[in-house]
């Protein structure tokens, strides 16, 4: 087995030492306190050496040990300590590699001073006070700063080591701000402010050292920044290739590690610390161009995609990257690109980190809970929504396209539903938020951002779970048959439509069966096929009058007019016009598990369906004869009328004997 000795004290050193861990390698991690100790993860394959060692220490381990290899991770600013383990290695005749941090990007205005004496030239010229990052063993050399004991505050670890270097530096007490990072821009900021710092004096390291988070944070409180630069660096690889390197030379796997993050609401101050951290140890970042302006780093490579297969296709080309993270706008688990790219990323290492979704930011906002809350999306895809308003309270809606809040709530209104209350959510967690409340109807005629979210509340919902509508619900004309509410109600139940139902009405008439078809399949779509203008005209006016979005007329005769619509798990056959066989030949052929259910009046076209029982190969079928009588008034008396007896036939493509 091959060894490896890892000088892991830094953020990308414990990273490789986590990545090492369960390889075929037996790998040793140095730190140098035992405090560096606990941050790193154990593994069977991995020992760990907590102390400092000298030269001659470190020459006398890889003399014992024999290491195929010598990763040195130390930080950019420990140059003696790159030095000792340079020297030890050519001592021992060890391979040594150099692994080196990527650089961040300093705005323009900052203060760029080459060590740290410097530094204290600079600020000697300068007057308020100053926030060191720059760690407890420099601070010695930072006395030489005029008012030393007045103007300087030091953040350090919490440590007694580090306590006792403040001690010994004179740093006031109440000077001292002993915290373990990560910290983020607004912790950052928050400490500026506290501490009424004029600068923030730091070292350049890199966005792994959170340069990139001290940067925003100067920006925002106002402190100038004074960076330290980097001392010369021996020639190296960065973590990506170190890991590229490895895999080929020891026959590791190199599996990518992909970090799937909910980034909330779209800013870093509602990102979870998790997630917080994914990001900014990420060497690529993927998703929509808002989402990466709000997360990404500046030294980051970035790349703007939103499709699953694309995103995919980016992270299996693109193997000069080991660690990547995909921005995913509020939680990964609602409403997310999320379900479609997790299946096409088999050879990745995956974590999901979920965030907080726009309903629980949205709910926040207001004031109220969301367990009660129905979720839907009207993003990319067809949905009734007017039905969901009316059977339920409360509704969550993501709205989509150019100004989609405002057409919804012109959808509600012309629905019927023009005095819920629609609370709407625009741009949240971003700047430009904004929250508005009033009535469907007052809202439809204003514009809101694309970027919108709304909890609509109708106390008046009432949830009908039946179909069967009365027909005098529907618009109607004597000149266009209607399939009356008694045999609707039948052939809805023989159909067992399913919420996500693809259903054809073929011979559509006034709409009546296609109508309610759709205010059972929210989830789905329906497709109404209808040859006559006078019928045409009586199924647009209904599918208006119940805002049925999931319907979708469709003018001609069948089977022509369906050959380009989708295959349909369910099918009503209302009238074929003559053409019964082929039209179930197209739907057998776009779907041969198609459950139908078509009517008949007349003895021939009973005998028509009787005879394509025997010819089609259905799985299962029935027939039922159905006889309504319907009371009338006549004087004093009621009275029974019948109407045309009617024959119902149910037909079930191939199925298993366990009935799926």
């Amino acid at each position: 087995m091959y060894k490896l000795c890892v000088f892991a004290g830094t953020t990308e050193g414990r990273e490789l030492v986590e990545f090492l861990s369960g390889q075929p390698v037996a790998v040793m991690a140095c730190v140098a306190t035992d405090y560096g100790q606990t941050l790193l993860k154990p593994g069977d394959n991995v020992a760990v050496s907590a102390r400092r060692m000298t030269r001659e220490e470190m020459a006398a381990l890889f003399q014992k040990e024999n290491f195929d290899l010598v990763v040195d991770a130390t930080h950019p600013y420990a140059s003696a300590v790159t030095e000792n383990i340079f020297a030890a290695c050519g001592e021992t005749g060890t391979e040594y590699l150099r692994l080196l941090r990527r650089g961040g990007d300093a705005p323009e205005d900052a203060v760029f001073v080459p060590d740290i004496p410097a530094a204290v030239a600079y600020l000697n010229t300068v007057e308020g006070n100053i926030l060191l990052t720059t760690g407890s063993k420099e601070l010695a050399r930072f006395t030489g700063v005029m008012d030393f004991s007045g103007r300087v505050f030091a953040r350090v670890l919490p440590m007694a080591d580090s306590l006792r270097l403040c001690q010994e530096a004179g740093v006031q007490p109440s000077h001292i701000l002993a915290m373990q990072g990560p910290f983020s821009k607004e912790m950052n900021t928050a400490m500026l402010r506290t501490v009424g710092a004029a600068y923030l004096v730091t070292k350049e390291s890199g966005a792994a050292g959170g340069f990139e988070e001290k940067i925003a944070a100067a920006r925002e409180a106002g402190a100038k920044l004074v960076v330290i630069g980097r001392p010369p660096q021996r020639e190296g690889l960065d973590e990506s290739q170190t890991v590229e390197l490895l895999c080929r030379r020891f026959g590791l796997n190199g599996k990518p590690q992909v970090a799937i993050v909910g980034i909330g609401p779209g800013n870093r101050a509602s990102m979870t610390e998790a997630a917080q951290t994914a990001i900014r140890r990420a060497e690529c970042v993927l998703g929509a161009k808002r989402m990466l302006e709000s997360v990404a780093y500046p030294s980051q490579t970035v790349v703007e995609a939103i499709a699953p297969e694309t995103i995919a296709a980016y992270l299996q080309t693109h193997r000069e990257y080991s660690r990547f993270a995909v921005a995913m706008s509020g939680d990964v688990g609602f409403f997310s690109g999320a379900k479609k790219l997790l299946p096409l990323l088999g050879d990745c290492d995956v974590t999901v980190l979920p965030g907080i979704s726009s309903l629980a930011y949205l709910c926040a906002k207001l004031g109220t809970s969301y367990e009660d809350v129905v979720s839907v999306s009207a993003h990319g895809r067809s949905r009734n929504l007017c039905a969901d308003v009316r059977a339920n309270p409360r509704v969550f809606v993501l709205a989509g396209g150019e100004n989609g809040m405002g057409r919804l709530c012109q959808s509600l209104t012309a629905g019927g539903l023009g005095g819920v209350i629609v609370h709407v959510g625009e741009n949240l967690g971003y700047a430009s938020e904004k929250l508005t409340t009033g009535s469907a109807e007052v809202l439809a005629g204003q514009t809101f951002s694309s970027l919108s979210a709304a909890l609509i509340e109708n106390p008046k919902a009432r949830s009908v779970v039946t179909h069967g509508l009365p027909d005098e619900a529907f618009t109607r004309a004597e000149s266009v048959p209607m399939t009356k509410s008694e045999v609707r109600s039948v052939c809805l139940s023989k159909l067992r439509l399913t919420a996500d139902a693809v259903a054809w009405d073929v011979g559509a008439g006034s709409g009546s069966v296609a109508v309610e078809m759709a205010l059972r399949t929210k989830d789905g779509r329906v497709f109404a096929i209808e040859r006559k203008e006078n019928a045409l005209a009586l199924l647009a006016e209904n599918r208006e009058k119940f805002q049925a979005e999931n319907l979708t007329i469709v003018p001609g005769i069948a089977p022509e007019a369906c050959a380009d619509l989708p295959a349909p798990t369910h099918a009503f056959i209302g009238g074929a016009g003559g053409n019964l066989r082929s039209i179930l030949d197209l739907l057998l052929e776009k779907n041969p598990n198609v459950r139908i259910v078509a009517t008949a009046i007349s003895l021939e076209s009973v005998a028509e369906l009787t005879g394509c029982l025997k010819d089609f190969p259905f799985a299962e079928t029935e027939v039922v004869s159905l006889t309504v009588a319907k009371a009338r008034k006549a004087g004093a008396y009621s009275l029974m009328t019948g109407q045309n007896p009617i024959y119902i036939f149910t037909m079930q493509g191939g199925i298993d004997k366990c009935g799926h």
